[in-house]
């Protein structure tokens, strides 16, 4: 029995779609551009499912396929100019120098990260900091933290330099330790720090 012999993408959706959907949007932050990707990602694998080799599951492979797709969105994003500056990165200027210094240093962290992973009271504080990064701080920390890209890949995907690349994952950390600091840590509400 051969890898076409399972080949039913009527199931696809009812046994991959949540996953993959959470996937994408976790990425993303954006829902009807995540349920877009995964579309597009089932459209893919139905349109190349002679080139599955059945190397890995056939979520796996599907995964694989909603991450190069999460890329190319990025790309067109920086290619179509909208993950440019947005009204937040003020708040980046709030916070730190002309040298790129913090302004007032943050607060040690004594929670244990695994444990507050694991809160779902976290994750939405976290989801909510995600969204509010400006456009490009948002997509490197996302291709790099949560898609484990590299930062040479990165850095080809933005066409920018790996200086560049790391200044910008580094204020992307900065800015989202900043609003955990105040969203999660401190326990005033999300709005505060807008």
């Amino acid at each position: 029995m051969g890898i076409t012999d399972n080949f039913d993408p009527e199931t696809w959706v009812d046994r991959y779609g949540d996953y993959l959907y959470g996937y994408a949007l976790s990425r993303i932050q954006d829902s009807p551009i995540a349920e877009d990707l995964v579309q597009e990602t089932f459209l893919s694998a139905l349109q190349s499912w002679k080139q599955f080799e059945g190397r890995s599951s056939l979520k796996t492979w599907l995964t694989g396929i909603l991450k190069h797709k999460i890329m190319d969105h990025f790309r067109k994003k920086i290619r179509e100019g909208t993950a440019e500056r947005s009204s937040s990165i003020e708040n980046l200027d709030e916070v730190f120098d002309e040298m790129g210094q913090w302004r007032q240093a943050p607060a040690k962290w004594t929670a244990n990260p695994h444990n507050l992973y694991e809160q779902h009271e976290f994750m939405k504080v976290l989801q909510n900091c995600l969204s509010e990064l400006p456009g490009r701080l948002s997509i490197i920390f996302t291709l790099r933290e949560m898609m484990d890209e590299s930062t040479q890949k990165i850095c080809q995907i933005l066409d920018i330099s790996t200086t560049n690349c790391g200044v910008m994952l580094y204020r992307a950390r900065m800015y989202l330790r900043r609003c955990l600091e105040i969203n999660w840590i401190s326990g005033k509400t999300f709005e505060d720090f807008r």
